[in-house]
């Protein structure tokens, strides 16, 4: 198993690399860089989108000849600034250098784990990424644990019931509420139970009151749970689906096998088959896909439910800075989240091994 291991780490490095490049590469096109945000800034815009969409409708004839940029200035907006001040601009940024040169320097910076200094923030990437990290991973746990609490109970119920009125009522719930778009989920319990309309039962963003300092213990830890209510439910929503029908089919496929009519015929009860033997089997793909489950809500919801709920967290600081074109923050949280991801892959696989020990990966037919 441990040259299994080493294998998967050894493919991370090529991996991680080409998500980074082809992101880079992309980054080179999109307009509106942080030299574009300054400028708009200056000119009193404050948004360089506003900008490029100005000069789009100015024409060079509408300009006169003698404000009329130069043939080297490739911003839009920059129409009337010395050209002088673009270039230690650009030399600020670091875009006085090729793209492939910016790259190399990028990526020997990140193996070192030196992701450099925000644009806009004045404070370090590693920092903001580790002030906002566990945001993110708290809902994204919660979220899953929650999904396993009550997905895996449900499928038993539903493959001991398989065919009857609960499966059938219960198959159309859960389906309807994998059709929701958690977003749509998240603006609807905002607007219900967050003051919106109707209740002010739940807070409206953050994870922790104002008096934080002031509650006792047992306080904090109701404190804590009263915000994450809403954020956890709308993230956790569309899980359930997938993985109760995932455990419903699970057992079914190890209820018909020639051990459980074994299990029976000696006289064992029915809950005896379904929990000391089935159960191990059905749950094997269950299990081992915990950590799969916790990426794809960490990846996937972390940006729109901390928006929605204004929770400062690391999809929120992405989302941000990918407004603001602040590019070391969106490098380094596109490089954390593909390092988890991939890192992920792995427990995966090791997941699998501790449910099962028959698993070996290293196994190779000959």
């Amino acid at each position: 198993m441990g040259a299994y291991i080493l294998r998967r780490l050894l493919l991370v490095i090529p991996t991680l690399l080409g998500v980074m490049i082809i992101n880079f590469t992309l980054a080179q096109f999109v307009p509106g860089g942080p030299v574009e945000q300054i400028i708009a800034q200056m000119q009193g815009k404050g948004d360089v989108f506003q900008t490029i969409a100005g000069g789009a409708r100015e024409t060079d004839s509408n300009v006169p000849v003698s404000k009329k940029p130069s043939a080297s200035s490739k911003y839009v907006g920059a129409r009337g600034l010395p050209e002088e001040f673009i270039k230690e601009l650009e030399k600020q940024f670091g875009f006085d250098k090729p793209p492939l040169e910016r790259f190399m320097n990028m990526m020997w910076r990140y193996v070192r784990f030196d992701f450099g200094e925000s644009y806009f923030r004045n404070e370090s990437v590693l920092s903001l990424v580790f002030d906002k990290l566990p945001v993110s991973i708290t809902l994204g746990l919660w979220s899953t644990l929650i999904a396993y609490a009550v997905s895996i109970p449900l499928g038993i119920r539903k493959a001991v019931k398989d065919g009857s009125r609960f499966d059938t009522w219960t198959s159309g719930v859960i389906i309807v509420g994998y059709a929701i778009p958690g977003f749509l989920f998240a603006i609807l319990l905002l607007v219900l139970f967050a003051g919106g309309s109707y209740w002010q039962i739940f807070p409206l963003r953050g994870l922790t009151s104002d008096n934080w300092d002031e509650l006792s213990l047992l306080g904090k830890v109701a404190d804590y749970f009263w915000h994450i209510a809403l954020p956890v439910l709308a993230s956790s929503i569309s899980g359930f689906a997938t993985l109760t029908l995932l455990t419903k089919n699970s057992f079914l496929d190890e209820i018909k096998k020639q051990y459980v009519m074994t299990a029976r015929a000696k006289g064992l009860s029915e809950r005896r088959v379904l929990y000391g033997h089935v159960f191990r089997n059905a749950m094997l793909i269950v299990i081992a896909g915990f950590p799969s489950l916790f990426i794809g809500v960490f990846f996937g919801g972390s940006v729109i439910i901390e928006t929605l709920f204004s929770l400062d967290g690391l999809g929120r600081l992405g989302f941000q800075a990918a407004l603001a074109r602040d590019y070391p923050i969106i490098f380094g949280t596109l490089f954390f989240f593909g390092l988890i991801g991939l890192l992920v892959g792995i427990l995966s696989d090791l997941m699998y091994v501790f449910t099962d020990p028959r698993i070996d990966f290293e196994v190779r037919e000959t």
